[in-house]
């Protein structure tokens, strides 16, 4: 057998094997396209004053065969010349700290030169090479060089321990990659196949051998986890991917996905994955600061990192949250940063959204610049990436705050405080030709290249700052102007530039991106294959618009495995929750709505209102006219810990003494992603259509997409509202076992343009009235107790 060929950059091979010393808080220099650019055109300066031997930008590889693989390193020596029978290898290196502090080459810039000096020793058979640091100081260009001369013997027992050293674990990876591939032959779906699951596994299976993308709208109950991720990981053994991305957004789902993963190791499944939990969550000290002088985790971070790393992944499957900080305890690393290198080895990664597609926080390790690889996405309740999407590539940056951070910063530097104040006499002349609302721009002007300026002048602060108090106060400004600036070159046809005077008085400049499809599209295209899911894609063309740019996605509907006969769905055609016609005769509607469908039958129901404004105003009228003394309440507040909401749930126990009323709010945490199976919840209540409040950036939606030929009220609000409510009426049957009410309350619900959002399983919806509710309720629930007498007999 043809022994794999594995590829590795100089540069990569010496920054995994290499690195050593603190972790320090990033996002200066390092990100910094400025000084990306600086730093080329110093190179090409450097090199055009070398003379005519000095030969730039020398192409350089070597084999090392070993045996069970070859490594084949490549790479771009800055420089090579000759000084009469001397060779010496030039590695040039521009940087913003001061030349003086320089006391010697950094390790791993000295050990690529290092690696260029004996893969070009090797091809020309030389006993000795130069090797030569050039730093050039970004701003003065100034130069300084070291100089050193090393010996065939040298360099090649150095090479070969860097080679041998990751050889380690390039080949534990194909031997681990047989064994799982082996794993996956035999294995099969771990459950009796429910109603759908088997269509939806196939369809997934199909897309993913074509390379292709699939919508996939599956109701709550098929086993949408399972159904994903089981054709993906064996589509991985026929070569079809190596790393499978199982994308979510919110935490609860992220469980299933683990637990699906855990199920198939028990089946046989030999399967490494991890889940990706948020840097705040899993920090050890009380004040997230990665200071080597503050965190003792951070300091000499890179020095124990990688024997951290290679020991767990070599030990374990399954890289839960206790596994990693148990890990991270014991060889004294950042938790976070040692997840992030875990998840280069692993087969399977449970997590956010934002890790694929964040500009600002995706895992550059996977997605960096012209990076791709055999990558699977399945990402689960897709219809939350359009809200996120255009969240992650939309960014603002407001007068006020900027006003703050120049004051903060005269007495440290009359440079930053002097183009500070040119940023803000740009946006005030903007502000002059706003209205009370805002305006539509046509483009952000030269604002983003005098925040270029500022972000630079900036960062020369920040590699040395004057003191710790100067780091700390102009940070955060810094990563907003940072985002602007990235997002600015993003912007195009997908993108709406506006300047709004907020609600708390501040004054700022947005970038929006109303369509998020293409700079998803840009994300995905660096995998194979991508499977959209979700329970409430409808309608689908509008998900494709929004979250694809490709032309030939597969659509899949999958029918619901329930019967219908175990779910009552009424539409109410008397009620509304319209602001024209807020009041107490509404109020007072809506609340013995909810009384009359809690006296047909003691249990749990969830009542989800559009705002907290009007699920006060419903609730007090209930309390005052409808509440009995076996019923209890409890109503969701706006901002709930992760404490608060537990016992939240917690109440919702199955055949308790007394009813339970949850006052809830549609799209918050209580109205996606739970499970209250059986008899926790057996009604629920949707007060209005969910449309989202009007107001300036909605408008701006709703305009833009009229302008497109589209209907801009339904992207801008009848879809998202919809949305919310087949979300929030999807908590109520979860299983084949359950039995449940759905009250849509709301006369616009009988408009043909909703209707036509209904999912297939909703086709069986009657309407009542006020006066006829609590019949149409009693013969549901007399039936459902005559069913399941007769089951029991």
């Amino acid at each position: 057998m043809e022994k794999p060929i594995i590829r590795i950059s100089v540069r990569n091979l010496v920054e995994f094997i290499l690195r050593s010393g603190d972790l320090t808080s990033g996002g200066t220099t390092a990100a910094d396209k400025e000084a990306m650019l600086k730093g080329s055109r110093l190179h090409r300066k450097i090199q055009k004053q070398m003379g005519s031997t000095y030969q730039a930008e020398v192409p350089l590889k070597k084999e090392s065969e070993y045996e069970d693989l070859i490594l084949y390193v490549e790479g771009r020596a800055d420089g090579i010349f000759s000084e009469g029978e001397t060779i010496c290898i030039d590695e040039i290196k521009g940087i913003y700290r001061s030349l003086d502090s320089l006391e010697k080459p950094v390790e791993v810039h000295r050990a690529q030169a290092l690696c260029y000096g004996w893969i070009y020793m090797e091809m020309h058979e030389l006993e000795s090479i130069d090797i030569q640091m050039t730093y050039g100081q970004l701003d003065t260009e100034e130069i300084r060089r070291f100089r050193e001369t090393l010996t065939r013997e040298e360099l090649e027992s150095w090479y070969q321990e860097l080679t041998d050293s990751y050889h380690k674990w390039i080949s534990y990876q194909l031997a681990w990659r047989k064994q799982r591939n082996e794993s996956m032959k035999n294995l099969e779906f771990p459950f009796s196949y429910r109603k759908g699951q088997k269509e939806m596994v196939a369809g997934i299976y199909h897309a993913i051998a074509k390379e292709e993308q699939i919508f996939i709208q599956a109701p709550t109950g098929i086993g949408k986890t399972m159904s994903a991720i089981f054709p993906a990981v064996r589509s991985m053994e026929n070569g079809k991917g190596e790393t499978l991305f199982y994308l979510t957004a919110r935490t609860i789902t992220r469980t299933v996905a683990e637990d699906a993963f855990a199920i198939l190791r028990k089946n046989g499944l030999h399967f490494k994955s991890i889940t990706i939990t948020a840097k705040e969550k899993l920090c050890f000290c009380d004040e997230m600061d990665c200071d080597p002088q503050k965190c003792p985790y951070a300091k000499g971070h890179y020095d124990r990192v990688n024997d951290a790393v290679y020991e767990l992944w070599t030990e374990t499957e399954n890289f839960d949250r206790e596994t990693i900080l148990g890990q991270a305890e014991k060889y004294r690393v950042c938790p976070f940063e040692m997840t992030l290198d875990l998840a280069i080895w692993m087969d399977g990664i449970v997590c956010d959204y934002n890790y694929v597609f964040d500009p600002n926080v995706y895992l550059k390790r996977f997605f960096g610049e012209n990076i791709k690889g055999n990558y699977i996405f399945l990402i689960d309740e897709a219809h939350n990436l359009v809200e996120r999407g255009r969240e992650m590539y939309s960014a603002a940056i407001s007068k006020e705050e900027m006003e703050d951070v120049r004051k903060f910063v005269r007495p440290y530097s009359s440079r930053l405080y002097r183009m500070l104040g040119k940023a803000i006499r740009q946006l005030e002349a903007v502000q002059k030709e706003c209205s009370l609302a805002g305006k539509v721009l046509e483009n952000a002007g030269t604002l983003p290249i005098t925040l270029l300026s500022i972000q630079g002048e900036m960062d020369k602060l920040l590699e040395e700052p004057p003191s710790q108090e100067f780091r700390d106060g102009i940070l955060d400004f810094y990563f907003v102007v940072r985002d602007f600036l990235n997002i600015s070159e993003l912007t195009d046809e997908n993108y709406v530039t506006y300047v709004l005077n907020g609600e708390d008085g501040k004054f700022q400049m947005k970038l929006f991106c109303v369509n998020p499809a293409a700079n998803l599209q840009k994300c995905l295209d660096r995998g194979i294959s991508t499977v959209f899911f979700s329970a409430t894609l409808l309608p689908l063309p509008y998900y494709r618009k929004m979250l694809s740019t490709r032309n030939e996605n597969f659509g899949m509907y999958v029918n619901s495995p329930f019967e219908e006969k175990k779910r009552c769905l009424l539409l109410c055609r008397d009620v509304s929750s319209k602001y024209t016609r807020r009041g107490y005769e509404e109020y007072h509607r809506i609340a013995e709505y909810i009384a009359r469908m809690s006296w047909q039958k003691k249990g749990n129901y969830m009542i989800f209102f559009p705002s907290y404004k009007l699920l006060e105003d419903v609730f007090k009228v209930y309390q005052e006219e409808f509440s009995a003394d076996w019923v209890d309440c409890i109503c969701q507040q706006a901002s709930m810990n992760e404490r608060e909401r537990e016992e939240f749930l917690h109440e919702f126990q199955a055949q308790g003494e007394k009813t339970l009323l949850g006052f809830c709010v549609m799209g918050g945490i209580f109205s996606e992603g739970i499970d209250l199976i059986g008899d926790r919840l057996i009604g629920v209540a949707v007060i209005g259509t969910g449309i989202p409040q009007i107001g300036f950036e909605r408008e701006v939606l709703k305009d833009y997409y009229d302008q497109k030929g589209e209907s801009g009220f339904d992207y801008a609000y009848r879809y998202p509202g919809m949305n919310k409510v087949l979300q929030a009426a999807g908590r109520v049957i979860r299983t084949r076992e359950d039995t449940g009410v759905i009250l849509l309350m709301d006369e616009r619900f009988w408009n043909r343009e909703y209707r036509a959002l209904f999912p297939k399983e909703w086709s069986s919806v009657k309407t009542c009235t006020i006066g006829t509710i609590e019949k149409s309720l009693h013969e549901f629930w007399k039936q459902t107790a005559i069913e399941d007498e007769n089951k029991s007999v």
